[in-house]
């Protein structure tokens, strides 16, 4: 549903992960072969990618000041997990955070997260209001009050659902 560009950085890591599911038409793609291999998930870590992906939509629910969808595994929890490592650039001793193995998504996503935050882009990272949709968007508005992934259909929906309230 998703009419926005794809988020900053590795953050796009993140908003593609949750977006492998449509709530709206229960389609997940990490039901895919060719879904779990765009994430590196073998068939053994399917259970522990969902588990990430809906940690992660909750977070970014609450990033859009939405309660979580359901109960999940608190996302702290989840990404405690990881393991990284520091890395500095040799040329301009900058440092990041990066995983240890560039192979667990868990690692991946830690780190993607952990730029973020140096970046302050984290919590611009959203899910969609609209209880059908929950679709991950980077909410680039001027304010960061962002409150569907698209305007032109949950906003559209949105509106309409109120406006046929009225009558």
């Amino acid at each position: 549903m998703n009419d926005r560009s794809p988020a900053p950085g590795g953050l796009a890591l993140v908003q593609s992960l949750v977006n492998t599911l449509d709530i709206e038409t229960g389609a997940d793609s990490l039901d895919g072969a060719e879904g779990r291999a765009r994430f590196g998930v073998p068939q053994s870590g399917l259970e522990q990618a969902r588990e990430l992906r809906e940690s992660l939509r909750a977070t970014l629910l609450a990033h859009a000041g939405h309660p979580p969808h359901g109960t999940v595994t608190p996302l702290g929890e989840l990404l405690a997990r990881a393991h990284l490592v520091v890395t500095v650039d040799a040329g301009d001793g900058s440092a990041a955070l990066a995983p240890a193995d560039e192979g667990p998504l868990l690692s991946r996503v830690v780190a993607a997260v952990a730029q973020a935050l140096v970046e302050g882009t984290w919590t611009r990272l959203k899910a969609c209001e609209a209880v059908d949709c929950h679709w991950a968007y980077y909410d680039r508005s001027p304010a960061g009050r962002g409150r569907w992934c698209s305007m032109q259909v949950c906003g559209a929906r949105a509106k309409m659902r109120r406006y046929r309230a009225k009558d």
